[in-house]
Order: C-alpha cells, then sequence, then structure tokens
C-alpha cells in the first residue's frame, strides 16, 4: 500500500510537472528583433516586469535585419517579430503565410527622425558631395532591397529628381552601414538610432536628410505576429500587446513634445537603453530627439499602401494581395479597451 502510495505520488507528480512544462510551453513568447532603440517598448515591459505581470516568459532573438525574420514568423518559430513590412513579407502573404501586423512600432511624424541619410565626410570635405542631388552615381548602403529602409531611400532619392536606379544599392545591416562607411567602402548610408550618432560623432560621416524630412509619417516599423501565435495561443498575443504598449507609454512619459529625454523618467528610460542596446553611455540618448513610437499602437495604413506601391513598381512584388490584408487591429482595439487611450503622465 505505501508503495502504490508512492507510486501514485510520483505519477501525480509526474502528470503535475508535464501540466507545468505545458504552461510554461504556453506561455513562452520567442521574439524577433534587431536591437534598436526603438525596440524600447520591448525593453521597458522586460526590464519592468509588464510581460512577467500577464503570465508571460520572453525570448529576445537577435537579427541583423527585419526582413530575416519573415521565414522563422512564417513557421512559427518566432511568435512576434519587431521589425518592418517589406517586399518579402508581402510576397509571403500572398503564398498563403499567415503574418498580422498588429501595432505600430514606429514612425516618423515631422521632427521626430527615425533614419538620416549620412554621407562619408571625405566626399563632403573634398568637394565631390554639396547636395542631395550628388548622390547620383555613389555607393549607398541600404539593409535590404524592398523594405521599408528602402522606401525612405526611395523617398530621398526623389526629391533630388533621381530614381533609386541612379544609385549603386549595397545591402548591409544596421551597424555593418557604419563599419563600412568609417572603411570607404561606401559612400553614404541610411542607418537607424542609435547608429546615425555614432556615425556622425566619430566623425565618419556627415547628415544629407532625415526620413521625416522626406517621407513624413512614415510606419518605418511595426510589430507583427506569427499566424501560429495569434490562432493557437490569442490570449497570450492580447496580454503581450498589453505588456508592450505599457512600455511604450512608460517610455513616451520620459520625453518632451520633440522627442528629447527629460526629468527622472527619461533618466530611468536611458538607464534602460544602454542596459538592452550597445550604447552604454547615458550622455549618448540625451543628445538627439528618438523616433516616435505611438503610445496608443495606432498603425498608419497609408503608409503601409505607398510602401506597398514603391515595392510593386520596382518589381519586388509576387503575386497579388490587398497591402492591408496582414493588418489586424484586433488585439490593439482589446487592448485599448482595457487600458484606455493614453494620457501623458508627468
Amino acid at each position: 500500500m505505501a508503495w502504490t502510495r508512492t507510486a501514485g505520488c510520483f505519477v501525480a507528480g509526474i502528470f503535475t510537472l508535464l501540466a507545468a512544462q505545458t504552461a510554461l510551453a504556453q506561455n513562452k513568447v520567442n521574439i524577433g528583433y534587431t536591437r534598436l532603440a526603438t525596440d524600447i517598448g520591448l525593453y521597458v515591459a522586460d526590464k519592468r516586469g509588464y510581460f512577467k505581470a500577464e503570465g508571460i516568459d520572453v525570448n529576445f532573438v537577435l537579427f541583423d535585419s527585419a526582413a530575416r525574420m519573415i521565414a522563422p514568423a512564417a513557421t512559427g518559430d518566432l511568435d512576434v517579430v519587431a521589425g518592418a513590412t517589406s517586399a518579402g513579407f508581402y510576397n509571403a502573404v500572398a503564398r498563403g503565410i499567415d503574418l498580422r501586423v498588429v501595432a505600430d512600432k514606429v514612425s516618423t511624424p515631422p521632427g521626430r527622425t527615425s533614419q538620416t541619410l549620412v554621407v562619408r565626410k571625405a566626399l563632403v570635405d573634398s568637394g565631390r558631395f554639396k547636395t542631395l542631388a550628388d548622390i547620383k552615381g555613389l555607393k549607398v548602403a541600404n539593409t535590404a532591397p524592398g523594405t521599408a529602409s528602402m522606401a525612405s531611400l526611395y523617398k530621398m532619392i526623389e526629391r533630388a529628381g533621381l530614381k533609386i536606379n541612379d544609385v549603386e544599392l549595397v545591402s548591409l545591416a544596421f551597424p555593418q552601414q557604419v563599419l563600412a562607411l568609417s572603411s570607404g567602402a561606401i559612400d553614404l548610408a541610411l542607418p537607424a538610432e542609435p547608429m546615425t550618432t555614432e556615425a556622425v560623432s566619430k566623425g565618419y560621416g556627415i547628415k544629407v536628410i532625415t526620413d521625416d524630412e522626406a517621407y513624413p509619417y512614415h510606419q518605418i516599423a511595426v510589430l507583427f505576429y506569427s499566424g501560429k501565435f495569434a490562432k493557437e495561443r490569442p490570449e497570450v498575443a492580447r496580454k503581450f500587446l498589453k505588456a508592450f504598449l505599457r512600455g511604450v507609454r512608460d517610455h513616451n512619459d520620459g520625453l518632451d513634445e520633440r522627442g528629447n529625454f527629460k526629468g527622472p523618467k527619461g533618466e530611468a528610460i536611458i538607464a534602460i537603453l544602454n542596459e538592452y542596446t550597445t550604447i552604454k553611455d547615458p550622455a549618448f540618448y540625451r543628445s538627439f530627439p528618438l523616433a516616435f513610437c505611438n503610445p496608443d499602437g495606432t498603425i498608419r495604413l497609408d503608409s503601409l499602401k505607398n510602401d506597398f506601391e514603391i515595392y510593386k513598381n520596382a518589381g519586388l512584388l509576387e503575386g497579388t494581395v490587398d497591402p492591408l490584408k496582414p493588418v489586424d487591429t484586433s488585439f490593439l482595439d482589446a487592448v485599448l479597451k482595457e487600458l484606455g487611450p493614453y494620457k501623458k503622465t508627468d
């Protein structure tokens, strides 16, 4: 009888352990990200325990480009992507792969820059580069063809009366763009922060034009879910977005109206950026306004359609798809009903 009871307890313990493991697996969320400053909503939600408060165990998976996250998101190996729509994204959707754009990550209202075109300083010193029109024939680094970053570059080149084919495109991840600029391997780059300020502060390059000047209100990056995550774990998906949005709101609380960090709340956010990004100097993040992360998660649909047309005209799309088909605001709508609209706190 004693053995039976022990065995029974043992078997019961096994089932309890299996149930616990299943629950842990259900609540684990794999996030693809590129370690940019604009991933701040994720960083804050993780650091301040907002994901844990929702019972979520997050695993950050680092990529050098958002475009490389499409395949693992398509298979469900990545649950969440902090990236951007792209030609590859829409081609996957056209093939029937379920990907869901669920919220804003970063956009560019006037005065809130995400990416800046930077020219190699030696070209300015020599007189080879004087105005944006001098970009013709030069090597320009961009993350990859058919990305939101390319759409920004397209708009910049268009302002000079040129076409994308008038420059030599070189595909490089953001960190490699700064290195290539410093070595002279490229002539211009379109990095995001903190790489832009790094390139300028170290004397490698000079700012030419920002994306909010060339392409105001551009939905440069979004948060999207794998279809598997959205369908099989909708409650976890909702809770994840709630935690993320709380992180974004905390970040906004630490900014002034121009996007500069201010006061104790701003300093607290800078400390989180120093911990989660490669930049460890607090003064660095005080030196520039950060791009706009919408505290209500609102997606700029017109911008998604504009980018789609750029990819289409460049011949990068396969098949036919509505550019708004992947947009799923159901999770955001549910979260906003719970949290209400954002109200800044001092």
